[in-house]
Parts: C-alpha cells; structure tokens; sequence
C-alpha cells in the first residue's frame, strides 16, 4: 500500500520489522489506557483510598514519584544502552518488570494503599524505560524525511492495542456488573487482562526487531556503569551545541504536562465533575482512543509535508481549545466533543514530538538522547498531575479550577517552541562526533 511505503525506511530496513517495532507501542499502551487512564486510577481514588479528600493527591504524588526516579536513571540508562548496542536487551528486562508489576496489581484490596502505591510506582518506572528504549529505534528505521510518517504508524497502532486490552477488559466489567459483582472483583482481572496482553503482544517484537548498533569501542575498555555516567556528564557539558534538541526539551516538559493530566486524570475528572459511571467512562476512554488513532497515523504525513514545528503548535492549539470545552462542560456532551479533541491531539502532538527529538540526535547517541528526552516527559508527568492535585486540595476538590491550570502549560508550551529552529537542530546533530 502507498500509505505504507517502503521508501519511508532506512536500507535493509524491512517492513515486517517496522511492523515488530510498532507492535511494542501495541503492546503496551494498554498499561496507559487502563492503568493509568480509564480504570485504576479512578479504582485508587474512589475504591483503594475510599474517596478521601487526600487521594487524588496520593496518585498523583506516585505518578510524580515514578517519574522522579525514571528522571534520574534513564538518561544513563539510555547512554550504557549506546556505548554496549544493548536497547533490545534492556528493553526486554523492561518489559518482564511491567508485566510483573501490573499483574501485582491485581492484589490490590480497597484501603490496600501501600501496595497499590509501590505498584503503580515499579510498573511505571518500568513502562517508561521500555517507552524510551523503543524510540530509540525509530531513526534507525526510518528516513529522515519520512520520521513523522513511521512514529505515526507505530503512534496508531499503539492505540489500536489501548482499544483492544480496553475492549477485553469493559467486556468483562459488564458481564461482572451485571452479576453484582463490586469493582474490588472485577478491577483485579482488568490488571491481569492488561499484563498479559502487554506481554503477548511485545513478542512479535523481539521477534522481529534488529539491533543494529555495535558495541562502541570505549565500551570494550570502560566499565559500562562508569563510561555511561561520563558520556552523559558530556552531553550536559555539550548542551549549549544542541541548543533546539534542548529548547525542544524544554517546549515538551510544557505541554506533555498537560498531556500527563489528561492521561492520569481523565477518568477521575470524567466520574468527579461529570458524573459518569465506571462504564461510561471506559467508553469514554476507547472513544478517545479512536480518535487518538486517527489523529496520529493522519499527523504523521501532515507533519512531513507542512513541517515538525508548525505540525506541534497546531497540535497545541487544539490543546488550548479542548481544556477550555472541558472546564467549561456541566453536562456529557460537550465533555464528549473536549474529549475527541483531545484524542485526535494526544496521538499527534506525542507521535510529532518524539519524531523530532529523533531528528535532533546524533546517529551514535540515540538511545542517550531519547534518554535526555525521557527526562523531559517525565518531568512533566511530576508537575502536571502534582499541580492538578495539589489545586484540587487546596480548592477543596474543585477540578474546573485544576483543569484550567492545565490549559497554562500548553501556552508555554506554543511559546518556548517559537525556539526551536529545526534546520540547525538537524545540522547539529550531523555535526556531533562519537
């Protein structure tokens, strides 16, 4: 088919490896959608802790929490993967980390906050090392022209697999419901549902996916921990040659913490504010993630033809426009039309994003970059839902105020990119030595 062309990716590249890679975005987008989205984070809130006035708080807080370490340790992380060509093996150790830790979900009892907590904090440390690692792969398959195109593809089909662990699991939410089962039953079986997928769908990954690096010389010499950590203390040293990759960080930290109080926070403020039951809200959420499908696959080819940039800030603008319909909806449905926004923007902005700090990364130091822009995402995932809980305590629970302030940090995010120069972005990174 035209639309998937094999003049998109690199030589030798072919395209059922492209359909391996893209099927670890299938795979565990299920964690997002479920986990962290449509089910366990309204569980957490309104069932583990019971509904207290600390518990949006509490999820947040581990969210940040998560990010915090993942901060602190992909970067060097991303660096050893470089110098020992070792992303496909840490990507594996990753992934059997997420799968374990979302199953260790479904022991979560109500008032179990503990357990809940130190869960969700292990597996989503462990699903954000395996979502870096698998960027990186991304300019390794495809042309530069054509970067946009190929994240896209793997961007949608991601979602296809949010729709279908969603689909199994709002399945078995409605055959439980309908016997009188409490949500303490059936939400345990939606982790087990959710693990499982994420763990059969990424072997067609390892499958079919190449590492093409090499191990680089100075990792024959060096201990790796130690030549990991220097090489990252050189690309801070040597920021200021990236000057765009680091703008664009800056741009992404912005709006990827709106994003990230859309993706913790959507099912909680769909129940919370507009009153949806758990099953109209998993609907919500699989609507959502049509849109989202649509929108990335679609903006991929938008964003190669009209350019990285323009392609983010129109994203941005439908940001803008959707926290504004959702702070202002008293019913579903104009909440419904904020809500597809939102799906046709989440998928883009994400997919487009990811495609330009590729093109930012010097060929030799992908999985280091991707690290570096894995710091970024996750520093956004601290400040965005931490901001959103702290205003709804200090608000007394009024999420129409937190959702407004979500709204700020796309704004910053369309001006801080007004920095970003992608042709000398793109000739720094051709510039950069081993």
């Amino acid at each position: 088919m035209a639309l998937f062309s094999s003049n998109a990716l690199n030589d030798g590249v072919r395209k059922r490896e492209v359909f391996g890679w893209a099927m670890y975005d299938f795979a565990n987008s299920g964690y997002t959608t479920v986990v962290l989205t449509a089910v366990f984070s309204a569980y957490f809130v309104g069932g583990v802790a019971h509904g207290a006035s600390w518990a949006t708080l509490a999820w947040t807080a581990t969210l940040a929490a998560s990010s915090l370490v993942v901060m602190f340790t992909m970067p060097a992380i991303g660096a050893y993967a470089d110098l020992r060509a070792a992303k496909k093996r840490l990507l594996a150790i990753s992934t059997v980390g997420c799968v374990v830790t979302t199953a260790a979900l479904a022991g979560v009892a109500p008032g179990n906050v503990a357990w809940a907590v130190a869960a969700v904090l292990l597996s989503n440390v462990f699903y954000s090392y395996g979502e870096s690692l698998i960027a990186a792969f991304l300019p390794e398959l495809a042309r530069e022209d054509s970067i946009g195109r190929v994240s896209g593809w793997g961007w949608s089909f991601g979602y296809f697999g949010g729709m279908l662990t969603l689909g199994a699991c709002l399945a078995y939410v409605l055959w439980a419901q309908q016997r009188g089962l409490p949500a303490s039953h059936f939400v345990p079986v939606t982790m087990l549902i959710t693990a499982g997928t994420f763990a059969v769908a990424s072997l067609a990954t390892f499958a079919l996916l190449r590492e093409r690096a090499l191990p680089q010389p100075r990792a024959l010499r060096e201990r790796g921990l130690a030549a990991a950590l220097a090489r990252l203390a050189r690309t801070w040293h040597d920021a200021r040659r990236f000057r765009d990759f680091t703008a664009l960080l800056a741009c992404a930290t912005a709006y990827q913490a709106g994003i990230s109080v859309v993706v913790a926070l959507a099912a909680v403020y769909a129940e919370q504010v507009i009153r949806f039951s758990q099953t109209q809200t998993m609907t919500l959420i699989f609507v959502v993630n049509i849109a989202a499908a649509l929108g990335a696959f679609a903006w991929g080819y938008v964003q190669d033809r009209i350019g990285h940039r323009r392609a983010i800030a129109a994203t941005l603008v439908g940001w803008i426009v959707m926290t504004v319909l959702a702070a202002i909806a008293t019913g579903p449905g104009l909440f419904w039309v904020a809500a597809v926004i939102a799906g046709l923007c989440i998928g883009s902005s994400q997919s487009a994003g990811r495609a330009l700090a590729g093109l930012f990364s010097p060929s030799a130091r992908r999985a280091e970059f991707y690290g570096l822009w894995t710091f970024a995402v996750r520093l956004s995932a601290i400040v965005g839902p931490l901001t959103y809980g702290l205003i709804t305590l200090a608000t007394a629970g009024n999420h129409r105020i937190a959702i407004v302030s979500t709204g700020v940090y796309f704004v910053l995010g369309l001006l801080l990119l007004a920095l970003v120069d992608v042709p000398r972005g793109l000739a720094a990174a051709r510039r950069s030595p081993v």
